[in-house]
């Protein structure tokens, strides 16, 4: 009947998660929050995690709620300089940036606190 879109379908500003597959997509993402003063989230995550994908669904969630802040999810197996980077040691794990800088970070099935970082951290 009618046409499903996924929230990763969706332009950010309809609640997109935007995954990162390369280390120049990243360097560009990461180079665009420094000069912005939009909230970043980076959901490290893995294929093989099952937390990661228990919590994706609801990652989508926030990603439609709170269409003000850029959601970036990184494959650590993927970008693992990236995750290195960031001293990743669990997944999931989410760092918030602003302006490039770690602002909070929550390592776990942490949605609730997840939510109330982004509210604390978004303006």
């Amino acid at each position: 009947m009618g046409a499903q879109v996924s929230t990763q379908q969706r332009s950010s500003d309809h609640g997109e998660v935007l995954s990162v597959h390369s280390l120049d997509k990243w360097n560009t993402q990461f180079q665009n929050s420094k000069t912005s003063n939009k909230l970043m989230v980076i959901d490290f995550s893995a294929a093989w995690c099952g937390p990661c994908k228990f919590i994706e669904p609801a990652v989508h969630d926030l990603a439609v709620e709170f269409t003000d802040v850029d959601f970036i999810k990184i494959d650590i197996d993927e970008l693992p300089d990236v995750a290195k980077d960031f001293d990743v040691q669990a997944m999931p794990t989410f760092v918030l940036l602003k302006k490039g800088k770690e602002r909070d970070r929550i390592v776990g099935v942490k949605k609730d606190e997840l939510h109330r970082l982004i509210e604390k951290h978004r303006f």
